[in-house]
């Protein structure tokens, strides 16, 4: 039976400590957001303001784009391999294991971002907004370097676990032989 001063299950009412938590949840999401925000108007100048130098090198916009494309599958390619790592260790282990991961991440995505703030901007009338000569390309180069160097590293890690699982089948068969091994019917 419960009375009117039970605390416990549906009767319960909101106190002070509920209200304050729900308050600091939302002023963290909106703090958040605007950080958020703000380091993606922070990156988007400094793409637009870099942008045209890299272009202007010898190799142009279609040797941006390869760079990068490079640099998005290499970093996929190390963040899932360090994310997927055998988890334990020490703290300092898994805080530099956490960083790496996160490294990798930023260099995975990183670059299609910058590419991407070179591309003009919709409903902006400003010159920061304008098309930055060269992007076009550079993201036509980078997807399809990216496309070629993922199609190369999974074709090599498929022939290498291909491999690996032909040489364990290859020993069991000689353990068989031996009547080392499991048996067939097992």
């Amino acid at each position: 039976m419960q009375g009117n001063g039970d605390r416990t299950g549906a009767n319960r009412r909101f106190g002070v400590r509920d209200r304050l938590g729900i308050a600091v949840c939302v002023l963290c999401l909106v703090v958040g957001v605007g950080v958020v925000l703000l380091l993606m108007g922070l990156w988007k100048q400094l793409a637009r303001e870099t942008i045209p130098t890299p272009v202007e090198l010898p190799g142009g916009p279609w040797a941006l784009g390869a760079v990068l494309g490079v640099i998005t599958v290499l970093g996929a390619l190390g963040g899932l391999r360090s994310a997927s790592a055998v988890p334990g260790g020490s703290v300092l282990v898994q805080a530099l294991r956490t960083g790496g991961t996160a490294a990798c991440c930023a260099a995975a995505f990183g670059p299609f971002y910058y590419l991407l703030s070179g591309l003009p901007t919709k409903n902006c009338r400003s010159a920061n907004c304008a098309y930055v000569p060269g992007t076009g390309t550079a993201f036509l180069a980078y997807v399809v370097a990216g496309g070629l160097v993922a199609l190369i590293v999974h074709r090599w890690t498929s022939a290498r676990a291909a491999e690996r699982v032909a040489r364990e089948r290859e020993r069991a068969r000689k353990l068989r032989k031996k009547g080392k091994g499991k048996t067939r019917t097992a």
